[in-house]
């Protein structure tokens, strides 16, 4: 195309037979053109084709987005405005926002000057606010153990970057969230993927990881896992951490969603302490905005991670974790959370209404479904098809930690964003879709 190889107007092929020529599945070929698209180098509609763009008179080639770096996933790096999102499980509006701008206008009040420089102690108030949210099921860290952080992903990435060297490996489940094990290649760590099933990580398979490929650490989420919303049942759990002990691997239990749940089964904190860090936050339960976050480490090992988690952020904002300890020690977290919880019910009840009859997993308290497509759709052929219709959800590649063969032929449809009438009317267009079959929309795309 820029060289000319390819004149202006030249049709591509279609997306199922340049696949097919190539031996590469259809969702690869689709986030290609996706990307030639963002790039100002094709255009395409729905039943024309797509076509090569010419370039301005005496110009280069048009560009709608900026050319920014490859590091995996399928998600558009600025998702169109006019889009409908179906690709985010913050927390839900609830109103919360007064509530929080007066917590945030206190702090601004109490410290003028500790927001207008750096944060160079943390407080205790931060430490018992992150002993208080993380606790659950009867298991709770000591302050002393807290690291107060910005979200779960910077905790996670920051015991990470604490309990390994570059060139070390670090074992994820084959579907996560990816979001991490991509910043964990970023900082120069190897991926090791295990194998899972209807229970989570399958224990076998953990420990041939173990036993061939030496982690160092493995990032897990024993409850309500995304995206497949399994929850871990004790013996796993049990088998996990003693195959962890036996080849000396911590551990990282992201709870995100763990406190929304409601559900009783025992933290792997609680079967392995000395080895298990665990990580959660406010994004899912409260505000994400709040960029709210605490990990709870094993004994000894909190001053290690508060190092790593400044080198990798920069270091706290005075201002976001002195307003996330006072939203929990006033209780308004709680409170917060209990209306995020029951707002996220209703809408997973509209979303099991709307899809009735299809195969998927959902839970009453969390944000999102996981559906299997049925024949003929593709993973990223029904995202293709859901964002020409104006939605952005996402396929199943967005939440593999590395390249694998396996397709489970699922997407992920969160339903948090906008507000509960606009996410009903946006599901029963993703439903139809679903019902019209792949012929409506790839027949000559």
């Amino acid at each position: 195309m820029v060289d000319g190889t390819l004149a202006p107007a030249a049709k591509l092929p279609p997306q199922r037979h340049l696949a097919f020529d190539l031996g590469v599945t259809i969702g690869t070929v689709g986030r290609a053109y996706g990307l030639l698209r963002e790039r100002g180098l094709v255009s395409g509609e729905i039943g024309r084709g797509t076509y090569v763009m010419a370039r301005a008179e005496g110009g280069p080639l048009r560009a709608s987005a900026p050319i920014l770096p490859d590091f995996g996933g399928t998600r558009l790096h600025d998702a169109p405005p006019d889009k409908l999102r179906f690709d985010s499980t913050a927390a839900p509006d609830i109103g919360q926002g007064a509530v929080i701008g007066e917590i945030f206008a206190s702090v601004a009040a109490d410290h003028p000057l500790h927001i207008a420089s750096y944060s160079r102690t943390h407080h205790q108030d931060w430490l018992d606010a992150g002993a208080a949210w993380l606790e659950r099921n009867g298991w709770r860290s000591a302050p002393e153990d807290i690291v107060p952080t910005h979200g779960a992903h910077a905790a996670a990435l920051a015991v990470i970057a604490a309990v390994t060297a570059p060139g070390d490996r670090v074992a994820f489940e084959t579907l996560t969230y990816s979001q991490l094990s991509r910043s964990t290649r970023l900082i120069g760590r190897r991926i090791a993927p295990v194998e899972t099933d209807e229970g989570g990580m399958v224990p076998e398979d953990f420990e041939r990881v173990c036993a061939q490929q030496h982690p160092k650490v493995a990032f897990l989420i024993p409850t309500a896992h995304n995206p497949t919303l399994t929850i871990m049942d004790e013996s796993r759990r049990q088998a996990i951490a003693q195959i962890a002990r036996r080849h000396d691997v911590w551990l990282i239990e992201d709870d995100i969603y763990g406190g929304v749940s409601g559900d009783p089964t025992p933290l792997i904190a609680s079967l392995a302490p000395e080895r298990t860090f665990v990580v959660g936050g406010l994004s899912k339960a409260v505000a994400a905005g709040v960029r709210g976050g605490w990990v709870a480490c094993p004994p000894h090992l909190s001053q290690r991670v508060k190092v790593t988690h400044k080198m990798t952020t920069g270091g706290l904002s005075f201002i976001l974790t002195e307003a996330a300890a006072r939203l929990v020690l006033s209780g308004a977290a709680r409170d917060i959370s209990r209306r995020t919880v029951a707002e996220a019910t209703a809408r997973e009840a509209i979303a099991r209404a709307v899809f009735a009859g299809h195969d998927f997993r959902s839970h009453p308290n969390v944000p999102f479904l996981w559906l299997k497509l049925p024949e003929v759709w593709l993973s990223g052929t029904f995202r293709n098809a859901a964002l020409a219709d104006g939605l952005l959800i996402d396929d199943e590649d967005e939440y593999k930690s590395a390249r694998m063969d396996r397709s489970y032929h699922r997407v992920r449809i969160a339903f948090s964003s906008s507000q509960r009438a606009t996410v009903k009317d946006g599901l029963e267009r993703l439903r139809r879709l679903l019902d019209s079959g792949v012929a409506g929309y790839d027949a000559e795309t």
